[in-house]
Order: structure tokens, then C-alpha cells, then sequence
């Protein structure tokens, strides 16, 4: 009998506990299609808001470079700008994003102030080269397709970006510079001045006719047109060296012609100088031995 009653009771707990449970579930349940229904349209509002952003800002671009493009704005801020205004956009449209799903943004901007100044610390040096990105398009040293000589490299502009300015060698190398030692190292730009001198040191062996050198070499350049007859171009003895007579050749070109007209004139010297009976020296040394 006592046995029986015991079964009952403990029947009686386990079906408690189980309604209990059940009821637990339930309002889990209930409590989860309370929160679906409640937040669950931001969420879906939310996402499709982001698509169609990324979408829009995609199109904003494409038209921002076509703008540029038809305003022939300087090719160097093209790929600047369009980077920038698409992080922008981004960042504008994350915040939007946020504040749709119910992120309190006041709290959210002073963490990510924080948060942005401790990043800014750590990355000093990135943001050192995006200013000196910004130094470079507002006072432009140089701009896309100039030949230029910085930091311990030379190459011809091809782009400038946010962090980097990308350089292309003559031997089609490329080289990318932060725009931070950029902007505050010196350089060399070739390509700001239309014009360029270029110099020669031609020398002569001793004994040989100076004169009939200095007529020669001023032929030469006086058959050649891309050389400016204004300003005059110069010649003269420079150096009684030791194994030779150096004469200093200067002539004004074209930059574009620099580098053409330097090799050919030192070809045409070398070819002509031969055929007039003017020797071009190489180092020697007379020993006299004396017993």
C-alpha cells in the first residue's frame, strides 16, 4: 500500500515537472516570435538597406569617374578622389545601417572615437602617408606622367593614391612610395620645365688640333635640329686632365628629346672624331726607370 502511494507521488512530481517544463518552453517560444516579429522587420529593412547602398555608391562612383573624365581633370586626382568618396559613402552608409537596427549612435561614435584614436596611434605612419598624399594634390610637386627622382628611385608617375605613389622605371619596374616620406623628402622633377641642357665632357688626346676639335663638335650640333639655337649652345676647353684635353660641351633640347639626343651626340663624336684624325684617350701612365 505504501509502495503504491509512493509511485503516485513520484508520478505526480515527474508530470509537474514536465508541465513546468513544457510551459517554459512555450514561452521561450512565445518570447522568440515576439522578438522575430518585433526586430526582425529592421533587420530585413536593414540588410536590403546595405545591398542597395553598396549598389547606389557603385553607380555613384561609375559617375564620378565619367564626370572627371569629361571635366579632363588632372589624372593624378582621379583614383584619389574615387577612393575617398567611396570610403565615405561606405562609412555613411554603415552608420545609416546601424542606427536602423536600434545601435544607440551617440554611444557608438564616442566608442569608435576611441577606438579611431587608438587606431590613430597605432597607425601613425598610414595616416602620416595619407596626409602626405593630400600635401601632394594640393600643392602638386609633380602629377601622373611626370619623370621624377625621390626617396632613392627614379620613374615616370603613374599614379598617386591615398598611402602610395606609384612610379613606373624606364625598364618597366614598378615602384610604390609612401606619400608621407614624399611629400617631405626632396625630389627631382624632369618634367616641369620644357627645357633641358644637356652636357657633354668630350676629350682629346694631347697634341691634337683644339681648334679643329671645337669646329667639329660644333658641326655636329648644328646638324642637329632637335638642338635650340637660343640659347646658344656652348663649347670650350674645361680641364687639361691628366691623359686628355676635356672640352664642355652645353646645348639646350626639348626635355622630351634628352635622353636621344645625349647618346646620339656621343655616338656621332666618337664615329666622326675618327675620321677627322682626332683621337679620343683613355688613361695612360708613362714609367721611366732609372738605374
Amino acid at each position: 500500500m505504501h509502495i503504491c502511494a509512493l509511485k503516485n507521488i513520484i508520478n505526480l512530481k515527474t508530470t509537474i515537472i514536465m508541465e513546468e517544463n513544457l510551459d517554459k518552453g512555450m514561452d521561450l517560444v512565445s518570447q522568440g516570435w515576439e522578438l522575430l516579429l518585433e526586430h526582425g522587420p529592421k533587420f530585413i529593412g536593414a540588410l536590403v538597406v546595405l545591398l542597395m547602398g553598396l549598389w547606389i555608391i557603385k553607380i555613384i562612383n561609375k559617375s564620378i569617374s565619367k564626370l572627371m573624365d569629361r571635366k579632363d581633370l588632372d589624372a593624378s586626382l582621379k583614383p584619389f578622389l574615387r577612393s575617398l568618396i567611396s570610403v565615405l559613402l561606405k562609412a555613411l552608409l554603415v552608420i545609416s545601417v546601424m542606427g536602423m537596427v536600434g545601435i544607440q549612435m551617440t554611444s557608438f561614435i564616442a566608442i569608435l572615437g576611441a577606438a579611431g584614436l587608438a587606431v590613430g596611434m597605432a597607425l601613425s605612419g598610414t595616416l602620416q602617408n595619407f596626409a602626405g598624399g593630400v600635401m601632394i594634390l594640393v600643392f602638386k610637386p609633380f602629377k601622373a606622367g611626370d619623370y621624377i627622382n625621390a626617396q632613392g628611385h627614379s620613374g615616370t608617375v603613374r599614379e598617386i593614391q591615398i598611402f602610395n605613389t606609384i612610379l613606373k622605371t624606364p625598364d618597366n619596374i614598378t615602384i610604390i612610395i609612401p606619400n608621407g616620406g614624399l611629400s617631405t623628402g626632396s625630389m627631382t622633377n624632369y618634367s616641369t620645365e620644357l627645357t633641358r641642357r644637356v652636357d657633354w665632357t668630350i676629350g682629346i688626346a694631347y697634341g691634337d688640333n683644339s681648334d679643329k676639335a671645337k669646329e667639329v663638335i660644333g658641326n655636329l650640333i648644328q646638324a642637329d635640329s632637335r638642338i635650340m639655337k637660343d640659347p646658344e649652345p656652348f663649347i670650350a676647353i674645361s680641364e687639361l686632365a691628366d691623359s686628355s684635353v676635356n672640352f664642355a660641351v652645353r646645348a639646350w633640347v626639348k626635355s622630351e628629346d634628352y635622353w636621344a639626343v645625349f647618346f646620339q651626340m656621343n655616338e656621332q663624336v666618337y664615329k666622326t672624331f675618327e675620321k677627322e684624325g682626332l683621337s679620343i684617350p683613355f688613361p695612360q701612365m708613362d714609367v721611366h726607370v732609372q738605374q
